[in-house]
């Protein structure tokens, strides 16, 4: 594969971000499980589960809504290759100490599993430790297990969730990685 080059996004991308296809297809999904014991301790615990047959998930955020959320982004890198954007990352800085947060990963469907995403990861490290981040957060949704084994395959560990995160009302699981 060419050189898969990555730069800060233009507003003339902003039309081929909206228009990827962000939805994917899972094999597995991190469920859920809370259990409140009789000395009223409260476990949670996730676990992967096979499903019976591969789903195509919906992404959880509108068009409209991503175009808004990019213009409060602290940074938006696109992957391009051969000049044809292919896929970006979203960056927000100061959602948490030192920490740059990635909300949005998205791969034109027919490069998936090429490196893309990736290259894309590797980049938004870079990004954070230059504006001063000590550690990298991904968002993600539970059923989103290509995104899951992408954070495991680069390093990155579970680090918590937020119960009805996204504004259709799914949980999001949150990977960490130190930038240091």
């Amino acid at each position: 594969m060419p050189e898969i080059e990555i730069r800060p996004a233009k507003a003339e991308d902003i039309p081929v971000l909206v228009n990827l296809d962000h939805d994917y297809v899972s094999d597995y999904v991190w469920q859920m499980d809370v259990h409140q014991t009789e000395d009223n301790q409260i476990d949670v615990s996730f676990r992967q589960v096979h499903l019976p047959r591969s789903i195509k998930v919906d992404y959880p955020r509108s068009s409209r809504a991503l175009t808004e959320d990019w213009t409060r982004r602290s940074g938006l890198l696109v992957a391009s290759l051969q000049g044809e954007v292919i896929g970006y990352i979203s960056l927000l800085l100061d959602m948490a100490p030192l920490t740059t947060w990635a909300s949005d990963l998205a791969v034109v469907r027919r490069l998936r599993r090429q490196g893309v995403g990736s290259a894309l990861l590797i980049a938004a490290q870079e990004w954070g430790r230059q504006h001063g981040s000590a550690r990298l957060v991904l968002e993600m949704q539970p059923k989103n297990y290509p995104a899951i084994s992408l954070a495991h395959k680069l390093g990155f560990s579970f680090c918590g969730y937020n119960d009805r995160y996204y504004p259709n009302q799914d949980i999001a699981i949150f990977f960490a990685k130190s930038l240091r």
